[in-house]
């Protein structure tokens, strides 16, 4: 039973976060300073919460590393999100194999 409150409060908790914002918050915002921060908060977020996983997802952290930089550089090149991934899994595989011979 107490489970069923746990997630009932967890519920609410998340609703009112979303749900303050909308409703105190109704005209445009105008501070360009505010507005900037309020459209990189996503992206910094995904980044916080992907990177150290993208670290520790590998049998090596050398290999993990390898495939960050190899999916940065791609990625800044233009290509699109299969190539990226893909560069990626090759060069963790490579990596990998180099290791394992060491």
């Amino acid at each position: 039973m107490s489970l069923f409150w746990y997630l009932l409060v967890m519920a609410g908790v998340t609703y009112l976060i979303r749900m303050l914002p909308l409703t105190l918050l109704q005209k445009k915002i105008q501070n360009r300073r505010l507005r900037s921060f309020l459209f990189y908060v996503p992206y910094a977020c995904l980044a916080a919460m992907t990177f150290p996983a993208i670290l520790s997802a590998t049998e090596s952290p050398i290999s993990a590393f390898a495939a960050l930089v190899v999916a940065v550089a791609v990625g800044f090149a233009g290509r699109g999100l299969v190539t990226v991934a893909a560069c990626a899994c090759v060069t963790v595989f490579v990596v990998e194999r180099l290791l394992a011979l060491l």
